[in-house]
């Protein structure tokens, strides 16, 4: 993974109740590609997997919300076990 994103990421799981909403946006869209909704409030990202395969983001006051900073970090955690190799 890019450095950049590798900082961000630890960043971000350091302190999960204060990210700007655009930074989780950005790490978001390196690891699951453009929003598949993005015109509205909510940012829609789709994840390889069954089930609810989609992590929707909220903007608060310029600040994204901490559960859905949280929904991100177990997202990208997951992603990374699938492309782990055995």
């Amino acid at each position: 993974m890019h450095t950049r994103m590798a900082t961000l990421l630890r960043r971000i799981s350091n302190n999960p109740s204060d990210v700007r909403f655009s930074d989780l946006e950005r790490l978001c869209e390196a690891y699951f590609g453009p929003p598949r909704q993005g015109s509205t409030s909510h940012r829609v990202y789709r994840t390889p997997w069954r089930g609810d395969p989609r992590i929707n983001l909220q903007v608060r006051k310029g600040k994204a919300k901490p559960y859905q900073v949280r929904q991100v970090l177990d997202a990208i955690q997951e992603l990374d076990q699938i492309r782990k190799p055995l």
